[in-house]
C-alpha cells in the first residue's frame, strides 16, 4: 500500500542547492522538483545553466528562484539565505554541492590557490550551513547535507587541497550532526566517485586518459548525476529520519577496490567466452 503523499515528499518545502547549474547539483534540483520542492537553484558564475535549471523546473510544473552568490563571501551567503527565505519560504532542505577542483602538485599549489578551493569547499558550506541552521533552530526542523568525495578517503597525484577539503568537510559533517541534533536538524554526506560531469570530464587530457580512469570502475562506468540526486532526496526526505551524521558512498564500491590494477574486464561484463562483452 502507498502512504499519502510518497510520490512527492517535499511537497510544501523550500529546498536551497548550491552550485545547481550543472552536474550533480542541477540533477538534484530537478529531482527535488520532480517531488515536490520549491527550489533555490543557486549558481556562482554559470547563470545561463541556473537558467536551464529553472527552465526544466517551471516547464515539468514546479517552482523555482535562481540566486546568484560567491560563497567565499559571507555577505553573499547571508544574501543568499535571506532571499530564499523572503521569496520562497522557510528553508527545509540545504544541499551544499558548489565546489572547485584544483590540479597541481603539492609542490607548487600557492597560497591562494590554497585558499579559493579551502573558501569554496570547507569554509563556503560551513558558514551558508550556519546561517541557514540559525533559521532551521527556531523551526526546529531541518536538513543538512554535504557533498564530499571518494578523494576524502582516497588519494590520487596532484589532489591535495582538494583531498584535504573533502576530508574536513567529512569531520565536520559528524561534528555538525552532534551540534544540531537538539534542534532536530540532521546532517549527512554523500561521497561520489567518478561521475560523469563536467568538472570530471574537464580533467581529462584526451579519450585515452577517460577510458583508463573509467576502466579503474569496478562497474566499468562512470557513475550519473541522477544516479546521485536518487540518494540525495532519500538522505533528506523524512523515509531517512534516523540517519544522522553518515557519509554515504556512491562509488560503485571504487573505495572499497583493493589497490593494484584495473579489474579488466568487470567481472559482470565478461561473456563466456571470457572476453569483454561490448554495449
Amino acid at each position: 500500500m502507498n502512504t499519502p503523499g510518497a510520490e512527492r515528499p517535499f511537497e510544501n518545502r523550500v529546498v536551497l542547492v548550491t552550485g545547481a547549474s550543472r552536474g550533480i547539483g542541477q540533477a538534484a534540483a530537478l529531482a527535488f522538483a520532480a517531488q515536490g520542492a520549491a527550489l533555490a537553484v543557486h549558481y556562482r558564475s554559470n547563470g545561463s545553466g541556473a537558467i536551464a535549471t529553472v527552465g526544466a523546473i517551471e516547464k515539468a510544473g514546479g517552482s523555482a528562484l535562481p540566486v546568484r552568490a560567491d560563497l567565499c563571501d559571507l555577505k553573499d551567503s547571508e544574501n543568499l539565505i535571506e532571499t530564499v527565505e523572503n521569496k520562497l519560504g522557510p528553508i527545509h532542505v540545504l544541499v551544499n554541492n558548489a565546489g572547485l577542483s584544483l590540479r597541481r602538485t603539492f609542490l607548487d599549489t600557492t597560497p591562494q590557490e590554497f585558499d579559493e578551493l579551502l573558501g569554496i569547499n570547507l569554509r563556503g558550506p560551513y558558514f551558508l550551513s550556519q546561517m541557514a541552521a540559525r533559521h532551521m533552530t527556531a523551526r526546529k526542523q531541518g536538513c543538512i547535507l554535504f557533498i564530499s568525495s571518494i578523494l576524502a578517503r582516497l588519494a590520487i597525484p596532484q589532489r591535495s587541497a582538494y583531498c584535504a577539503a573533502k576530508g574536513a568537510l567529512e569531520s565536520l559533517t559528524r561534528a555538525l550532526a552532534i551540534d544540531l541534533l537538539p534542534y532536530h536538524i540532521r546532517v549527512n554526506a554523500i561521497a561520489p566517485g567518478l561521475v560523469r560531469t563536467d568538472m570530471l570530464l574537464d580533467s581529462f587530457e584526451d579519450a585515452a586518459e577517460e577510458a583508463r580512469v573509467r576502466g579503474y570502475v569496478p562497474s566499468g562506468r562512470f557513475g550519473e548525476p541522477e544516479e546521485l540526486a536518487r540518494v540525495i532526496t532519500f538522505l533528506a526526505s523524512d523515509a531517512a529520519s534516523y540517519i544522522n551524521g553518515a557519509l554515504i558512498p556512491v562509488d560503485s564500491a571504487l573505495g572499497i577496490l583493493e589497490a593494484g590494477p584495473p579489474l579488466n574486464p568487470p567481472p559482470h561484463s565478461a561473456n563466456s567466452a571470457g572476453t569483454p562483452a561490448t554495449a
